[in-house]
């Protein structure tokens, strides 16, 4: 997709912090009024926040817009909700409902930074909104209602009247109604007090009695009960209430509240506990096989509030009049109509339906008209216990690890093992979705070599990108000796697809590119079809997307270190593969995902039904952190270009016959010096080497394995550093980098002055996303303190662990309090990876002969190994 296709379509995006949010900041084009509010959250968030729901919610909120738009607007609800708003002004204190605040964690979008929004995470936003209020209001000469009223017509101070209707334990009076009214003690504070103390306070100020109590009358017009009671004058007095006044009451609440006058009255009415249900329980007994086309039982019952009603019962009810009855200790709304309704819905009830079916309730249209409509599902004995079992695979029967896997797994990573292996018994597509750095591949290669034991003569494709091939070929070979692998790379898509035929591999590993030609694939059964970054299947209308899902298997893995973020297409394409059919058609889902702007609680139910089958843990969780070393270190491999390749076998060839020529002594330390410098170069791009400029991604395997890396930063929308010997490429990175950011970052390098060195720093540390710095290992190596990032990239390796560690420390250091990722770039068969098994396996040479001499150590090889060491293999 074109920059410019994606900026007619940009939306004021929000990330979610630990502390609170920000407004993301984007190089698309944004609307006139998304750039005035993104201006507005820049200059306060907080303040802007408190203004945000004054005006109309747009279609075209982006998820995260308008979740901050629902918190804004349910912190007015419960302001609005008090009586004594109008006396209590600045010093009131906005209570958090648990009404409330359940539907707001239940409406958190899949955004970038949604762990982080808790009950304690709105508590502080609501703090933040309140002094926001108390603020403005102090300075406000007007009323509260005024205020409100010059910000939204929608926005109303309630009356400082409010009706309050409690059970008793009087059998012919069951209820008690009582009105009250807010008002200030003597000591300053506020107090609600019943009605008739209003007419001792006011018994000398008519017109301020008047005031309190003309909304009776409104009230009166739409409630006939209250009618009665204002013209008896009982209002102002405690009330005794028979059921069928109490249901009449009730009934006429949402008028009576349109007047001002709020009411205080049970639970079990607000919530309509009280009504009767069809509850369908799903699954009450195990199968006799597994997978989604298994029947799963169907037991129906009648419900008040989760309590079952017997055939006694139900009779009992047929035989009330309409209104409130008592049975089970409960109060009961009697309706005919939607109990004889019930029944005969309970009479067409299958007996069975498949799993799929199950799984996928809650995400049908509200409308759709099936027996699944109108009832409350809940899952039985069975269902529930595999649900747990997947959401919390801690509860699981760990397997034992093959001995032949030659890994030790944290914790975390074998519970991933023994998820992997669960979900490959019931036949279910898994999606591990571990933050990067926490070990997937090592994860999946446990669960591999497990499956080649129980199954040996089966065959498992991989497929990754290009730039992963080498990682996966030196983890496979490490980790799993044992297990015979072929790549299919590197070859034409004929020539791979002999390859193929001849299934002598138990793995076979492969591109994302090369999956689409090489056709034999598809008429392949795998045991397992596994994908890394599986993000590449993202767009579910690519003509990768759907090769790709067309290839059959009877498990099916995915891999990602990135959520689902904004864009739910996503979502359901990545369970298209994984699932097909579990999240619905694309115009099922599509229709389900339209009905978030408006049910936006419908994001709990989306995540509850894919939570079983995505495992993610996120460097955040403190119990994988204490599981963690604080600095993760990785070699990452890439692969030459061909221009790469070309340039430096010729470049080989060269030095072979200039070394036959040389002198000994310093000319041939300048000579061998020079080449390693040429050799990093070609290593890093081929326009590096030949002095060009235009440094095409595609040209160089470092380039594309640093997209891989930061594509997978930004989704997080955390920030890196990255560190390379050379000054002259740092632009070309910085250029490339911005292309995957979508925004811009900074360069240190020795040219560059202390004071705007210093700005850049604190620019960086700042609360305004500044995803990148790329740093020369020099210039970069001491003094600065970049502990925003938790990332550190090595571009080029200066083979001196302690300057590579002195400038990782920029970032690992006092006052970081995030895991540090430090990823080294290695290309596969060059000096850079030689000498990269020499440091990691003499770390006697490494700290005494590199440490303290550089390069210089190299000089002293003679012709034969200095060749071997800088020939490509």
């Amino acid at each position: 997709m074109t920059k410019e296709l994606q900026s007619t379509n940009a939306q004021l995006q929000f990330i979610f912090t630990d502390t609170g949010f920000y407004a993301e900041t984007s190089t698309f084009s944004l609307s006139e009024s998304d750039r005035r509010w993104k201006a507005a959250f820049d200059l306060d968030c907080y303040n802007a926040l408190f203004q945000f729901s004054f005006e109309a919610k747009s279609a075209s909120f982006s998820p995260s817009a308008a979740f901050l738009y629902l918190v804004s607007e349910t912190f007015f609800k419960e302001l609005t909700s008090l009586p004594e708003l109008e006396l209590a002004r600045e010093t009131v204190q906005v209570p958090f409902s648990d009404d409330n605040k359940q539907l707001l964690l239940d409406s958190v979008p899949f955004s970038i930074g949604a762990e982080y929004i808790t009950e304690e995470w709105l508590k502080n936003v609501f703090g933040h909104l309140q002094r926001v209020f108390a603020s403005e209001i102090s300075g406000y000469k007007g009323s509260v209602s005024m205020y409100l009223a010059e910000k939204s017509q929608h926005l109303q101070v309630p009356e400082r009247i409010f009706f309050h209707l409690v059970e008793s334990h009087n059998s012919d009076y069951p209820f008690a109604f009582l009105a009250t009214y807010a008002t200030r003690t003597a000591q300053g504070s506020i107090s609600h007090m019943p009605l008739e103390y209003a007419l001792t306070e006011y018994k000398n100020e008519r017109e301020k009695l008047l005031a309190l109590l003309s909304c009776l009358n409104k009230a009166a017009e739409v409630c006939e009960l209250i009618s009665g009671f204002v013209e008896s004058g009982e209002l102002f007095h405690p009330l005794r209430l028979t059921a069928s006044e109490a249901y009449a009451f009730l009934k006429a609440i949402p008028d009576i509240e349109k007047s001002g006058i709020l009411c205080r009255i049970p639970n079990w009415w607000k919530k309509k506990s009280s009504s009767i249900s069809l509850s369908v329980s799903l699954g009450d007994e195990k199968p006799s096989m597994l997978g989604f086309d298994t029947l799963v039982s169907i037991k129906p019952s009648l419900t008040i509030d989760g309590t079952q009603l017997s055939a006694e019962d139900i009779q009992l009810l047929l035989n009330q009049t309409n209104g409130l009855a008592f049975i089970k200790g409960k109060w009961i709304e009697v309706n005919h109509a939607l109990l004889e309704q019930l029944l005969k819905e309970i009479e067409d009830l299958q007996e069975a339906v498949p799993l799929l079916d199950a799984l996928r309730l809650d995400i049908r249209p509200q409308d759709q008209k099936d027996i699944f409509s109108a009832p409350e599902v809940t899952n039985g004995a069975w269902l529930k216990g595999l649900l747990q079992n997947l959401r919390s695979p801690g509860r699981i029967k760990a397997p034992a690890l093959p001995k032949s896997f030659t890994a030790s797994l944290r914790h975390y990573q074998k519970t991933g093992y023994t998820w992997l292996n669960y979900m490959s018994s019931l036949g279910f597509g898994a999606c591990l979705a571990d933050d990067m750095g926490l070990g997937k591949t090592v994860q999946v290669l446990a669960y591999l070599e497990s499956l080649r034991q129980k199954s040996p003569s089966s065959h498992v494709l991989l497929i990754v990108p290009a730039s992963l091939l080498g990682n996966w070929e030196k983890e496979t070979l490490r980790f799993v000796p044992n297990m015979s692998f072929c790549i299919l790379h590197g070859k034409s898509a004929p020539a791979l697809s002999k390859v193929l035929d001849e299934k002598n591999a138990f793995l076979y590993i492969t591109t994302y590119g090369m999956a689409s030609r090489i056709k034999t694939l598809s008429e392949t059964n795998w045991q397992c079809i596994i994908l890394d970054e599986a993000q590449a299947i993202k767009n579910p209308a690519t003509k990768q997307t759907k090769n790709i899902k067309k290839l059959h298997s009877d498990m099916r893995i995915a891999m990602t270190g990135t959520p689902i973020e904004n864009d739910l297409s996503n979502l359901w394409s990545l369970f298209d593969f994984l699932n097909h059919g579990l999240l619905g058609t694309p115009t099922e889902f599509k229709d389900f995902s339209k009905s978030l702007d408006t049910h936006p609680e419908g994001y709990q139910k989306l995540k509850t039904m894919v939570s079983p089958f995505i495992l993610r843990r996120l460097k955040t969780d403190k119990r994988v952190i204490a599981d963690l070393p604080d600095k993760l270190e990785t070699i990452d491999y890439s692969g030459l270009s061909k221009k790469q390749i070309v340039l430096y076998r010729k470049f080989i060839s060269d030095l072979e016959h200039k070394l036959s020529n040389s002198e000994e002594g310093m000319e041939r330390r300048g000579l061998i010096l020079s080449s390693i410098v040429k050799l990093k170069q070609i290593c890093n791009h081929p326009d590096q080497y030949l002095g060009g400029g235009t440094y095409l991604p595609e040209e160089s395997g470092k380039f594309q394995m640093l997209r891989d890396i930061c594509e997978t930063i930004f989704e997080k929308r955390e920030r890196v550093l990255v560190f390379t010997q050379f000054k002259e490429i740092t632009k070309y990175l910085a250029g490339f980098l911005e292309d995957i950011f979508h925004n811009k970052g900074y360069i240190i390098h020795g040219g560059t002055r202390i004071k705007k060195r210093t700005e850049m720093v604190d620019a960086f540390n700042g609360e305004q996303y500044v995803p990148f710095m790329i740093l020369s290992v020099k210039a970069g190596g001491t003094g600065l303190n970049l502990t925003s990032a938790n990332h550190v990239i090595h571009f080029d390796r200066w083979w001196n662990p302690a300057v590579e560690n002195q400038a990782t420390d920029r970032a690992y250091r006092i006052g970081q309090t995030k895991n540090v990722m430090v990823h080294k770039l290695v290309c596969e068969g060059t000096i850079e990876e030689k000498i990269n098994a020499l440091i990691n396996s003499k770390k006697e040479l490494a700290e005494n002969v590199i440490g303290s001499g550089g390069e210089k150590w190299i000089t002293e090889l003679n012709n034969e190994e200095l060749l071997s060491l800088m020939r490509l293999e």
